[in-house]
């Protein structure tokens, strides 16, 4: 069984969704290949994460008695027909859910730093590296090439520099996936080594300075810089990562 076969598989695999025969030859490739272990490992870990424990969230005891003790102040003050008491029960139920959610989502957020975030920039990145196919929709060093391309595919112009010059060749970029919208993938070289650099908005989060991840022997470094998020993702060494997302600062910074 090849790399191509095995990524076909690779899900089905996890679900186990595969007969015996099938199972027992994807188990032998992922012996042989680090590559595809590699993708393996990051999509388990995924898997993981979802069905942590540690994603559950229960709110403080007193929330739910503070939201009931709301409630009958505002039905002792305000006589009210049954059927919209019924619907500020309703409504209180929305915003017990809202505000659990938003508990949970800080909670994990503080504790755990977007691990399934992170590990969909990994699973991509290794994706990359595997199917030369979905490597870039668009080859070329230039950066007035590769910019226009992505007009009318995505709702954000990506900034695209070209860094030969430092020793870091734009080689292209493609249209990816992750956290769950379109996002550009910039796609540079530093020697033999690969590095996506994944662009979207940023929404409401401010600017902040670079920081450094480091998942299964790859380096995930992300920033925040006029209104758009960065991710660049390798297996290039820490220091030389840090060098790139410096010159991209300065790019970003000087807006050449």
């Amino acid at each position: 069984m090849n790399c191509q076969e095995t990524q076909q598989l690779v899900h089905a695999y996890l679900d186990g969704e595969l007969d015996l025969v099938k199972s027992l030859e994807v188990e032998e490739h992922l012996q042989g290949c680090p590559t595809c272990a590699q993708t393996y490992e990051a999509l388990a870990a995924v898997r993981a994460t979802i069905k942590a424990g540690d994603l559950r969230f229960e709110p403080p005891p007193e929330f739910s008695s503070r939201i009931r003790f709301a409630l009958r102040q505002a039905e002792g003050r305000v006589q009210v027909p049954r059927r919209a008491r019924r619907q500020w029960a309703v409504a209180a139920a929305v915003l017990f859910i809202a505000l659990a959610g938003g508990w949970m989502i800080h909670a994990l957020t503080s504790s755990t730093g977007h691990p399934v975030l992170t590990e969909e920039l990994l699973a991509s990145h290794i994706r990359s590296q595997m199917l030369p196919g979905h490597r870039l929709d668009v080859e070329s060093s230039d950066q007035h090439t590769v910019k226009p391309w992505f007009e009318g595919k995505l709702d954000f112009a990506p900034p695209v520099y070209n860094l030969s010059g430092e020793g870091f060749p734009l080689a292209g970029g493609r249209l990816d996936y992750v956290d769950r919208r379109p996002v550009a993938a910039l796609v540079y070289q530093r020697r033999k080594h690969v590095i996506n650099l994944f662009i979207w908005p940023a929404g409401q989060v401010a600017s902040n300075a670079p920081t450094m991840l480091t998942r299964q022997g790859f380096h995930l470094l992300s920033w925040t810089r006029g209104g758009m998020t960065y991710w660049a993702v390798s297996d290039l060494n820490e220091n030389e990562l840090k060098e790139f997302a410096e010159l991209m600062q300065e790019k970003l910074g000087a807006g050449s």
